[in-house]
């Protein structure tokens, strides 16, 4: 399980990394830190917030947040028929 998560946060990591080059591993720590609006010592940094962050830095500003897009629907009726259970 922490393996996963390791691979996970190494695997968003690089093309954020790779965007900004000329930064360290903890000035890009900090530099994410500073555009998610963590406020918290670096210490306190977890990975929820490195995962998600880093996530978001690679959808485009007017596309849809995966988590809310998963559940979109485009026809009001399906939308409501599907909250209902009916289908």
């Amino acid at each position: 399980m922490q393996s996963d998560r390791i691979n996970k946060v190494i695997e968003l990591l690089k093309p954020y990394w790779l965007k900004n080059k000329e930064l360290s591993l903890i000035e890009t720590l900090v530099r994410l830190t500073q555009e998610s609006g963590f406020d918290k010592p670096l210490e306190k940094l977890n990975d929820e917030v490195i995962i998600y962050h880093l996530k978001m830095d690679q959808i485009e500003a007017n596309e849809m947040l995966p988590g809310i897009a998963k559940d979109c629907k485009d026809d009001f009726k399906t939308a409501l028929l599907q909250a209902r259970g009916l289908i």
